[in-house]
């Protein structure tokens, strides 16, 4: 029987290892809050894009982020791929970045000892495709210390899928987080200024975003880098992108982001006539106690009459903690005081969105 032989995104490897890989939502297909739909940078620098994968600007509309943005396909044994598209022709500030990362929680990079001298090298690997080719660069960052990493990977085709790997030594300095705070960032420059920049293959004290002298795909008026199966793995080899079950990353990534669409809140009470003290729990115990915004329409029943509908609910105060609590709703009319509400629900495109993100 003759051998086949795989590329190293078409198999998962379990011999290798259980969760060797550091990275959530490596094959960028979990995508609770804009499900597919195009991400403007046009607010603030924390914006995500997929779920995990933080959209970083120092200046605003300068490139769009979506998940399978331009729908080519993606390399063979991935369904999805996160896209970004520069929206102009811009010349970066000596002082300015653009990128696309993931900071990794303590916990989960505890094990590399980085900061002793008992360090491990870790290995980053995955596929990118670019209407560019040349020299690009990211960076492996710390969270709460400036240490960083800068590296360079090449992209010899224009528009074609091409695996890379970064070998990383572990770094024997810095104090790096060990709990629910950040542990190692990683990122990937679509354009960092000179004063953010640094010497490939090094570690510094300084805080890098990108290597000196990397593409910068907002230079170019509609270029695209798209990105899928990252891995960050412990050790100086590559190993097969590990594969998870859908509802195995979708949990991990609910630590970090709940997005509820539907029975989010188990019932609430009127404080007012215009505002609902509302319970949840979370599927998953997040992180830590999150922040919680709400866009589009929602519903409450009282049981004995009808649905109160509120197209313009706000979030007046909230009491929550890392597996749920309460939530003061604020914008409806005509609730009774002190009644209780039941099967919160959303229509019109309405969630709710709790984030305990790095």
């Amino acid at each position: 029987m003759p051998l086949t032989y795989f590329q190293p995104s078409q198999v998962d490897s379990s011999f290798n290892g259980y969760l060797r890989n550091r990275i959530i939502n490596g094959a960028m297909m979990i995508d609770q809050r804009y499900a597919g739909a195009s991400v403007a940078t046009s607010s603030g620098t924390g914006t995500y894009s997929v779920d995990r994968w933080q959209l970083v600007y120092d200046q605003t509309s300068k490139f769009t982020a979506q998940q399978n943005s331009g729908g080519v396909t993606p390399p063979a044994g991935f369904t999805n791929y996160l896209g970004a598209v520069s929206s102009s022709a811009y010349t970066v500030g000596a002082s300015e970045t653009f990128n696309i990362r993931q900071f990794i929680e303590g916990f989960n990079t505890a094990d590399l000892a980085w900061g002793t001298a008992s360090a491990s090298t870790v290995t980053l690997s995955f596929w990118v495709r670019s209407s560019l080719t040349g020299t690009f660069g990211g960076a492996i960052s710390g969270y709460s210390n400036t240490n960083s990493y800068p590296f360079t990977y090449t992209i010899n085709g224009a528009n074609t899928w091409e695996y890379k790997t970064v070998q990383i030594p572990g770094p024997t300095s810095g104090t790096w987080n060990t709990t629910n705070s950040g542990g190692i960032g990683v990122i990937f420059s679509l354009g960092t200024g000179s004063t953010l920049s640094g010497t490939a293959g090094a570690w510094s004290s300084s805080r890098y975003w990108s290597a000196t002298g990397a593409t910068s795909v907002v230079g170019t008026n509609g270029a695209t880098l798209y990105i899928t199966g990252v891995q960050l793995e412990d050790g100086a080899v590559a190993t097969p992108f590990e594969r998870r079950m859908y509802p195995q990353e979708l949990a991990f990534c609910q630590r970090y982001c709940f997005v509820g669409l539907s029975d989010v809140f188990t019932n609430g009470v009127g404080a007012t006539a215009t505002i609902i003290w509302a319970h949840t729990s979370f599927k998953q115990t997040m992180r830590a106690a999150p922040s919680v915004t709400v866009s589009g329409t929602i519903q409450f029943s009282d049981d004995a009459t009808a649905d109160y509908t509120n197209a313009s609910p706000t979030i007046g105060a909230s009491s929550l903690v890392a597996d749920g609590g309460r939530v003061r709703i604020d914008g409806w009319s005509g609730l009774t005081q002190y009644r209780s509400y039941n099967g919160v629900s959303t229509v019109n495109l309405g969630k709710f969105t709790f984030s305990a993100e790095l």
